[in-house]
């Protein structure tokens, strides 16, 4: 079969007849499939159910500073557990503030702060005219849902294969100084699974910013989840900190991450990492909030992790599930998809996502023909802000909930659709 743009008007009919009835075949079957989000699968989840049993009855519950872990206090963390998301968010522990069990309440919580109090001796934006946060794309929608939630304008910027478009992004904030972040998924970006270059780590540092208080929201979801276990295949990034010190602006980021998909999501561990500055300005801030966080899980997770080896080893374990499926979404989707050539997608090495762009105007079809047939994806538009792909092409794959069997048919089903969305749009244009 030729590229289908190649094909004659009569050879495009009688191949969308043909996936027309494979489609239906599909619908027959009464599947019910699932690709939309990037759950765990639960032979993952396994892997850390000896969690639950690290602190037993008999347990010490005392950190190593004296503290009685199950009483109030320490507002920002036990010591061993601030070492432990020290070592997931590539920072010194004198810099993290560990939390609740939600990175993404931290990144609300932090961009809500700035909102009411401002941040580094600057006007609390809520006082400003407009509030502008730069977003790449595709991106992460659950960023995209804080901003809107919070009233803050959006303006995407495209990812490349070594990050944003860092000639738009450093023109955008000279000139204006309404923009004051912008989201980063550095590592194993969130949909595409681009890791930053240092060159672009070094020009977000660098960068000349019209606002005093820029600030980059880091989010290091996936800076441990490697598909590869040799170092050789897994991918480097370079510290935002330290670039930034380098650069003269050490408070210009903060760095999120937690353990959710590390052992069991809603039951983990989330942290930040900034400037010493800032880390006491938030400190200051959060004593009206909470006396406390969950410090019995703080222990349990740094006695069960440990450190650095620690998590390592045990995100071993969880590449070996997630390979084989990532493995299989490359090789399902170039079986089907390479000779009609109406789609790209990425190939990661990392995280939990596969980047799919389909011709364009033909995401939301796609997306609602593979819904017809029983399998369930993430909705097209979702990875830009406020759900608006321009282009309707971009599609996220999350291969990492079903089992290989499942996924192997959800795949199957997902190419058929997107081949007949291509077909229809390439007729309609006749």
């Amino acid at each position: 079969m030729a590229r289908y743009v190649d094909l004659t008007a009569e050879e495009q009919r009688a191949e969308l007849a043909r996936l027309r009835e494979e489609h239906a075949a599909f619908k027959a079957r009464g599947l019910a499939l699932n690709m939309a989000r990037g759950k765990p699968a639960s032979d993952q989840l396994d892997l850390s159910l000896p969690l639950l049993d690290v602190l037993r009855s008999d347990s010490d519950l005392t950190s190593e500073d004296g503290t009685d872990c199950r009483n109030y206090g320490v507002i920002d963390g036990i010591p061993e557990a601030k070492r432990l998301m020290a070592a997931m968010l590539d920072d010194d522990p004198e810099n993290v503030i560990v939390l609740g069990s939600s990175s993404l309440t931290a990144m609300y919580d932090a961009m809500a702060r700035c909102l009411d109090f401002g941040t580094g001796g600057g006007a609390p934006w809520c006082t400003l005219p407009a509030v502008r946060w730069l977003c790449p794309v595709p991106g992460y929608d659950r960023h995209f849902a804080v901003c809107e939630a919070l009233g803050i304008e959006m303006i995407p910027v495209p990812m490349g294969a070594d990050g944003p478009d860092m000639d738009l992004v450093e023109r955008l904030v000279a000139e204006d100084e309404a923009v004051k972040g912008i989201w980063c998924v550095p590592k194993y970006s969130n949909p595409g699974g681009v890791t930053y270059s240092d060159e672009v780590v070094r020009r977000l540092a660098a960068m000349e910013c019209a606002a005093d208080d820029f600030r980059i929201f880091w989010d290091n979801a996936y800076a441990v989840h490697h598909l590869f276990d040799d170092a050789a295949d897994q991918d480097r990034l370079l510290d935002i900190a330290d670039t930034c010190v380098e650069a003269g602006v050490p408070d210009r980021y903060l760095k999120f991450a937690s353990t959710s998909k590390v052992t069991l999501p809603g039951a983990g561990v989330a942290a930040l990492a900034a400037s010493p500055e800032i880390c006491d300005e938030i400190r200051a801030q959060m004593g009206a909030q909470v006396i406390g966080y969950d410090k019995i899980n703080q222990l349990r997770h740094a006695r069960f992790l440990r450190d650095a080896e620690g998590i390592a080893a045990h995100m071993r374990g969880h590449a070996a599930i997630l390979r084989p499926k990532f493995a299989l979404v490359q090789a399902k989707l170039h079986a089907a998809l390479d000779e009609a050539a109406v789609a790209t997608w990425s190939d990661p090495r990392g995280g939990y996502f596969v980047s799919f762009d389909g011709m364009p105007g033909t995401a939301a079809r796609t997306v609602a023909l593979a819904r017809e047939a029983g399998v369930t994806m993430t909705g097209a538009g979702a990875t830009w802000p406020y759900g608006r792909d321009p282009e309707d092409a971009n599609i996220r794959i999350a291969p990492t909930l079903p089992p290989l069997e499942e996924l192997d048919e959800a795949l199957d089903v997902f190419a058929c659709c997107a081949k007949m969305a291509a077909l229809e749009a390439l007729l309609a244009a006749e």
